[in-house]
């Protein structure tokens, strides 16, 4: 089998284009620039701060705005689109897919998006009114309502005939979609049949009548498992009557497979709005201030905790010096579950089904972590301070804290996405905080009762 690279091209593009625009040879950026795929061009655009950005972007083609605009971050297409004047938005985006031109016309300024809806024929108008009805993060959203669909009492021949007189198929191709005569959908065409099979062979007998139809108010995130599950290349979207309306392709999945990841790791930081790397730094400062807010409340609570045990920290200065060990190791043994939690959140797999059998495994993972861990921890601080009962102190509050992160890195997602909050915003803080109270009152507790009395 031969290993993919498919970052290679893209890495090596954007090297060229650095060390071209780092040297000013504008000529060969514009070469580099306008011959490589708008999301290159969309990616490279995004590294680079302001005043560059719109540089670069003056160099690229007109015909090719439109799909760069298309990929990139919504905060950096207003940017650009903020610096084009009616003519050039509309010229840049007139020959857009209708799923992409929808994703884009909200962006664009009212002046320019009448210009453009205008500019269509009253059909294209319908469509793309069909498409903008929808939350865009539905199969209704994602879909391009223009869609090749075949009929089941004809033959393939007549259909390789239409198909030609054509002249084109929608891409990327994938399998052909059959109708009843009042749009109602009947199955999937394979492609790979047709292409193969008798020309005299009628559609109903090569017709899979058990492929389903996704349909349109299915959100986006079980749109992309369907296409993940199914291995398809293109599926149908149906209405509530199951009338076909469009087809969703594999890039569009594509998109909001990245999208969703790109937003989890972002929500993880609280840095969910934060799409351009470039951003105004009093925006971005004003953004990062709220997630530091919330981050100092509950150091001030694991502080405050702390205080009760003061005189014990005076007594046994060692207490002091160990302290962050304990709650550090029970912060990444929770942060290890949350990560899975969350993760399987997303994709289905965590239910109320199985949620007591997730506590019990990670209970039981959590003792054996902390029965390892503990004697390794509890040797180093005997052989460190030559003291058994620092030792021991250390050794229960560790087993405590990492059967404790584990039990609330189920515990905590579950709890949040039944308060309808976010686990991915808001996991980490309550995890921590969790974390470091008990890992904090447990060792001082073990400690003032076995040092100190």
């Amino acid at each position: 089998m031969v290993e993919s690279v498919p970052n290679e091209a893209t890495e090596k593009d954007i090297s060229a284009l650095s060390e071209a625009l780092k040297e000013e040879r504008m000529g060969a950026v514009t070469r580099i620039i306008n011959g490589i795929p708008g999301a290159e061009v969309a990616l490279f655009l995004e590294s680079l701060p302001g005043e560059k950005r719109q540089a670069v972007w003056e160099l690229v083609d007109e015909a090719s705005q439109g799909e760069v605009l298309v990929s990139l971050h919504d905060e950096v297409r207003d940017s650009l689109i903020e610096s084009m004047d009616t003519e050039q938005l509309v010229e840049a985006t007139r020959d857009l897919d209708l799923d992409d031109m929808a994703d884009l016309i909200v962006d664009l300024p009212e002046e320019v998006s009448n210009q453009l809806i205008l500019s269509m024929d009253k059909a294209s108008r319908d469509l793309l009114n069909q498409v903008l009805s929808y939350d865009e993060d539905s199969a209704g959203g994602l879909m391009n309502p223009e869609v090749v669909t075949v009929r089941t009492d004809v033959t393939v021949e007549v259909v390789k005939r239409y198909l030609q007189f054509r002249g084109s198929v929608p891409a990327p191709v994938g399998d052909l979609f059959a109708v009843g005569r009042k749009g109602h959908y009947k199955g999937r065409v394979p492609i790979a049949t047709l292409l193969t099979c008798d020309p005299k062979t009628p559609i109903k007998d090569i017709l899979d009548e058990d492929a389903p139809a996704i349909l349109d108010t299915t959100p986006a995130s079980e749109v992309a498992q369907d296409f993940e599950h199914n291995d398809w290349i293109s599926a149908p979207v149906v209405d509530d009557k199951n009338i076909l309306i469009g087809r969703i392709t594999i890039d569009d999945v594509v998109d909001v497979i990245r999208e969703e990841a790109e937003r989890s790791v972002m929500r993880m930081a609280g840095l969910n709005e934060e799409g351009d790397m470039f951003a105004p730094i009093l925006v971005s400062s004003k953004r990062r201030a709220i997630w530091l807010g919330i981050n100092l409340l509950t150091v001030l609570l694991a502080a405050f905790a702390i205080g009760f045990f003061e005189e014990s920290i005076k007594q046994v200065g060692a207490l002091g010096v160990l302290m962050p060990v304990v709650a550090s190791m029970g912060g990444i043994a929770g942060s290890q579950t949350l990560t899975l939690m969350i993760r399987g959140m997303a994709t289905g797999q965590v239910g109320s089904g199985n949620i007591k059998d997730l506590l019990s495994r990670e209970f039981m993972i959590g003792v054996i972590n902390s029965i390892i861990w503990a004697v390794v921890l509890a040797g180093v601080i005997v052989l460190w301070f030559k003291d058994y009962d620092l030792g021991l102190v250390i050794a229960m509050a560790l087993g405590v804290n990492l059967v404790a992160g584990a039990l609330a890195g189920v515990v905590v997602p579950v709890v949040l996405r039944k308060m309808s909050i976010d686990p991915a915003i808001a996991g980490g803080v309550v995890l921590t905080t969790v974390t470091d109270l008990v890992g904090y009152v447990s060792f001082l507790a073990f400690g003032t009762w076995l040092l100190l009395s």
